[in-house]
């Protein structure tokens, strides 16, 4: 009997997506019958978890994975609340195993085969249910939007910590630097990606599209973004970089829709100006170190006469801090001279009177210094969130710029006041170093100085 000729590829890939629709449509049943009239009932989405545990089939998990994703974006916010204190209750390690792997242990001793079955057995079974749920087309978008979720209720329900670390664990290997690719980001790129910069700009806002294009088109403007294949066209990080001749210590003629650009052939200094997260779902998980530093091998390699690196940073903890500072009689941060100092503070528009301005720029810049380079959290680290950022990834603060931002939210947050770090590349490992190992702070003459009593930085105006 001769064989049957071989099926053309193409016949054979349409089998499988018929096989996988029909697949899909079997885990969809799962939700609700066909045949039910009215709206379907609401999911038991812990139910489709178990389920989709005890499937060994990939394509059978597939299906059930994308039903468990549409499930959970069409619940409404009780139901999804429900199921992540579920993910926490009932999706942690079996117990039963872990027992089991222990008494292994007892019994044969702690060998690396029992320890390895400990640890296996030790594992959550969230982590496996959250690795075949990545496994649905879009998938890890849907993962990173459900911690977004979880995220809004961590602060009030500490049990979901544990989820959460889980999430960070996973999301921490998934978008490892190996999978993330830099994207030169201009005025010719696709318009849905120009809007995504627009929407998720959380330094400075971006007003309108001319707007974009200024920091966009001119030479002397660059923009970069960090992007992964499974979040096609949307960018998980982005900086904006300004190329000028000089350190800037104010944000404005850096936007001003009406400065003249320079060549970029002119440029001295590259400026980091905005940086800015676009997935709250993957906040903790740290690319922006990795930004910056391959931002600055793509410029040194483009423009090797741009030689000093610095950002034109915001300090949002700035103004809450001061306030606390000032309601605290005892506080070690201001004195009462500084105290009467600062008063024009609670006055709206006390920066646009010159003489105001100056006095109060001679009192508030020790007391920033004083924040940067002594307020810790209560885990020791620097107070400020930005300054975390930038000190932990091996920057020096370099300069306090006063009045560097005087729109309405630079004012808000921290009285105008702006920062620049500066990313010396041969320090940039001895920094990092100093800070994680010993909690010091890598910051200029002129900033120690300011803490003494001594201002130093931007123009009063």
């Amino acid at each position: 009997m001769s064989k049957s000729p071989q099926a053309p590829r193409e016949s054979r890939s349409a089998f499988l997506g018929d096989l996988l629709d029909t697949l899909t449509e079997r885990g969809r049943s799962l939700l609700r019958r066909r045949d039910q009239p009215g709206p379907a009932p609401t999911p038991d989405l812990a139910t489709l978890g178990d389920l989709l545990l005890s499937r060994r089939g990939e394509a059978s998990g597939v299906a059930l994975a994308r039903a468990l994703l549409a499930a959970f974006d069409a619940a409404g916010p009780d139901e999804r609340f429900a199921f992540l204190r579920t993910l926490a209750d009932r999706f942690g390690p079996d117990r039963a195993a872990v027992e089991t792997a222990i008494e292994a242990m007892r019994r044969e001793g702690a060998g690396i085969e029992a320890v390895e079955a400990l640890h296996a057995a030790a594992e959550p079974r969230r982590q496996e249910l959250m690795r075949r749920l990545n496994l649905a087309p879009g998938g890890t978008a849907a993962l990173v939007r459900m911690r977004e979720e979880l995220l809004k209720h961590l602060r009030g329900h500490p049990e979901l910590r544990r989820v959460d670390a889980d999430f960070a664990h996973l999301f921490g290997s998934w978008f490892n630097r190996g999978f993330l690719v830099l994207r030169h980001i201009d005025w010719t790129t696709p318009a849905n990606i120009l809007a995504r910069i627009i929407r998720y700009e959380a330094v400075h806002a971006i007003g309108t599209w001319d707007d974009l294009r200024n920091r966009l088109e001119p030479a002397d403007r660059r923009c970069y973004g960090f992007f992964h294949p499974q979040l096609v066209d949307e960018p998980l990080i982005f900086v904006e970089v300004a190329l000028t001749e000089a350190i800037p210590d104010s944000v404005a003629p850096l936007l001003d829709l009406g400065r003249s650009p320079i060549e970029a052939d002119q440029a001295t200094t590259a400026v980091f100006y905005s940086i800015s997260n676009t997935q709250r779902g993957l906040a903790g998980v740290s690319f922006g170190n990795f930004l910056i530093k391959q931002v600055v091998e793509d410029l040194k390699a483009e423009l090797p006469n741009v030689r000093t690196f610095v950002t034109l940073s915001p300090a949002p903890g700035f103004a809450a801090w001061l306030a606390r500072e000032r309601a605290n009689p005892d506080s070690e941060a201001l004195d009462e001279a500084t105290r009467a100092a600062l008063l024009p503070l609670d006055t709206p528009g006390w920066h646009l009177d010159p003489v105001v301005a100056e006095a109060v720029r001679e009192a508030l810049l020790p007391v920033a210094a004083h924040y940067f380079l002594k307020a810790r959290t209560a885990d020791g680290r620097p107070a400020d969130p930005v300054a975390r950022f930038h000190l932990g990834n091996g920057a020096r603060l370099e300069r306090l710029n006063f009045l560097g931002d005087t729109s309405p939210n630079g004012l808000r947050q921290s009285h105008g006041l702006m920062v620049n770090y500066l990313y010396a590349l041969d320090e940039i490992e001895k920094n990092h170093e100093a800070l994680a190992e010993k909690g010091v702070i890598a910051a200029s003459g002129a900033v120690r100085k300011a803490l003494h009593g001594k201002p130093a930085g931007g123009p009063a105006a």
